[in-house]
């Protein structure tokens, strides 16, 4: 049976095909978790946050609802959201007060989880 191993060694010999095209790849692995991720030639580094950012708010809203530090994640979720939409303009009147909104209630979660923490002593 074919392992994650023999999948990413295939992986690997696509990407040096078409590199050898002159199509730009990279190429990330992260064995612990049996993930690749591959970029093409486009890729910034404010769309890689962008993506990770995506598999955060996945998180946050479809299987992290009941974890007790979900609000924590969806707050600064939330802040990181705004900052990595302006990021190469300027922040709008908008942007500020969405970032405020999300930090007032980040700061009321925070309290929360200290309230639980002190109730757990």
């Amino acid at each position: 049976m074919p392992s994650f191993e023999d999948f990413y060694e295939d992986v690997i010999k696509l990407a040096k095909k078409y590199e050898s095209q002159n199509v730009p790849l990279k190429i990330e692995r992260d064995p612990d978790s049996d993930t690749i991720k591959l970029f093409g030639e486009n890729i910034t580094p404010v769309t890689r946050a962008k993506n990770g950012l995506a598999d955060i708010s996945e998180l946050v809203y479809t299987t992290a609802e009941h974890h007790p530090y979900w609000r924590l994640l969806s707050g600064c979720s939330d802040v990181a959201d705004v900052v990595l939409e302006s990021w190469n303009n300027s922040l709008s009147s908008k942007n500020l007060s969405d970032i405020d909104w999300a930090l007032t209630n980040l700061t009321d979660s925070l309290e929360k989880v200290r309230q639980k923490h002190r109730d757990d002593s």
